[in-house]
């Protein structure tokens, strides 16, 4: 299929994102789990691996596009020493990684690229929900306080 170069760049600059999510994420999820945050750590480790999901997506479409999917890009990663500053990173990380994902979109409507665009829409929704449920755990750290937060955190018996 013959390809837009805009729309490689702007898959691109999603893969670079979700690159980097893999690993900040991955990382978390360990730092949670020797932690013993089992939750937490259940959460960030599914995150990291459904950003590899969506990477191999994107890579595909890239290469269906005859496009070089880069792989060598990584963003800069925002890790917390602390579940709070942890929590606050993937934040601000989700933030700054949404916009990319609507500006990919609005450029694959502009070059009539309806498969690419449905392929950024379902990673935006997933991005989105993922967003939503930061936002829930700074809440309930507000409201509940960090001890009692934390010890809801550790489930006992699962892996």
């Amino acid at each position: 299929m013959l390809r837009s170069k805009k729309v490689v760049s702007a898959l691109n600059e999603v893969l670079t994102g979700e690159l980097t999510s893999i690993n900040q994420y991955f990382l978390h999820a360990r730092m949670y789990k020797n932690w013993g945050l089992n939750a937490l750590d259940k959460k960030c480790y599914k995150k990291s691996i459904k950003d590899m999901k969506q990477a191999d997506a994107i890579i595909e479409r890239v290469l269906f596009l005859q496009g070089l999917p880069n792989l060598q890009m990584l963003g800069k990663l925002l890790i917390g020493e602390e579940t709070e500053e942890m929590l606050q990173c993937d934040m601000t990380f989700q933030q700054h990684q949404i916009p990319v994902l609507k500006n990919a979109i609005s450029l694959c409507e502009q070059e009539q690229d309806y498969v690419s665009r449905e392929l950024l829409e379902d990673i935006l929704e997933y991005e989105e929900e993922h967003l939503d449920w930061l936002e829930t755990q700074q809440y309930q750290i507000k409201h509940m306080g960090l001890q009692n937060y934390l010890q809801a955190q550790v489930i006992e018996g699962e892996d």
